[in-house]
């Protein structure tokens, strides 16, 4: 099984994820990573959109399975099997606010406990650290500004929303008046006071 990076977008795919499903027979995505890879989907591929991803450890050691953004980016790379880096919006959102990588924490609320991504949001923060927040559509950005009001000094909060598509849109806003998400496919950008400047 290779599990193959689509990228956090259109255009995102490396060469080497072009080259693998142009091979593949056998390819599974959600409709989402599916709708990223399709030009390169060689057209007598049977694809599948995932339905259960519990049953993914069980596909066939030729299957190509599609992680939107980066696989090892609260992506599938738990599978077994080669797994193909792609584009995530952890690159993209740093390369477009030009803040080095090195200087960030990530925290990942998609899909789990947003209680305890906030808490380990806090303590990073806390600690002077620029946190990438990968959100879903359920995580409150006011909720989680409000959370931030007891640490000393200014923290930024950057939405980036869409990276990669036409309507991409990054903006900035403070805990007491945060940005506001227009779409489900958003993450925040965290930065204390003396790091908001990339």
């Amino acid at each position: 099984m290779k599990i193959v990076g689509v990228g956090c977008g259109p255009g995102m795919l490396t060469a080497q994820a072009i080259r693998e499903l142009s091979e593949a027979r056998l390819v599974y995505g959600s409709g989402r990573a599916i709708d990223l890879a399709r030009e390169f989907i060689r057209p007598d591929a049977v694809v599948h959109e995932i339905e259960d991803y519990r049953s993914l450890r069980d596909l066939p050691s030729g299957a190509v399975v599609l992680s939107t953004g980066d696989p090892m980016l609260a992506g599938l790379g738990y599978l077994p099997g080669e797994v193909i880096p792609g584009i995530s919006s952890l690159q993209l959102a740093l390369a477009r606010l030009h803040i080095p990588m090195q200087d960030v924490s990530v925290v990942v609320a998609h899909g789990r406990n947003h209680g305890r991504a906030l808490a380990d949001l806090h303590s990073e923060v806390e600690r002077g650290k620029t946190v990438f927040l990968i959100a879903d559509p359920g995580f409150d950005v006011g909720f989680c500004a409000a959370t931030l009001l007891d640490i000393p000094g200014e923290v930024a909060i950057i939405l980036c929303e869409d990276l990669g598509y036409p309507g991409e849109r990054i903006e900035s806003g403070t805990r007491t008046n945060p940005p506001s998400p227009r779409s489900d496919l958003f993450s925040l950008i965290i930065r204390p006071e003396g790091k908001n400047r990339g």
